[in-house]
């Protein structure tokens, strides 16, 4: 008897938003520089087996701005989703995990984290469009040279 291949599985369980944060540390006084601006921002993404064929993938965006040394607003967002993956090859969950999860939740985080900053009275910070594929890319190749991919390269952020 022949063994029957099942069908794979993909399908998003949920979206959410699993932590956001912004701190002002120097409000008022810095409100009332008028120099512009420094910002910097960093992307991690993360992924777990939280159940049998259950994932969450997280992806977490940290936004500072600075004066001269000192912070203006510091916001991090992290937007997560649960997947169901199921009946994959192995070799495929990698990528599945690193690229597709992943832009399927960054859009989610993008406006989430553009309506935070816009809220607390700031012009929003828009993250550009990220090649996921690229960024996986890359950190399999850190990871095959022993490097820490644990979190990715600074996204360019349009104000």
């Amino acid at each position: 008897m022949a063994e029957q291949q099942q069908e794979p599985v993909f399908q998003i369980q949920r979206v959410y938003l699993k932590e956001a944060s912004l701190e002002q540390p120097n409000s008022p006084a810095i409100l009332l520089e008028q120099e512009a601006p420094t910002v910097d921002i960093q992307l991690q993404i993360s992924s777990e087996n939280v159940a049998d064929g259950i994932y969450e993938t997280a992806v977490t965006a940290t936004v500072q701005t600075k004066i001269k040394d000192k912070t203006v607003f510091l916001a991090e967002c992290r937007q997560a989703a649960i997947f169901e993956i199921r009946n994959l090859p192995e070799d495929q969950m990698g990528p599945v995990l690193g690229i597709a999860c992943p832009q399927i939740v960054y859009p989610y985080l993008r406006g989430n984290l553009a309506d935070l900053i816009t809220r607390a009275g700031f012009p929003p910070v828009h993250l550009a469009e990220i090649n996921f594929q690229a960024m996986y890319e890359q950190q399999q190749a850190q990871q095959q040279e022993g490097g820490d991919a644990s979190a990715a390269p600074a996204a360019p952020a349009a104000q």
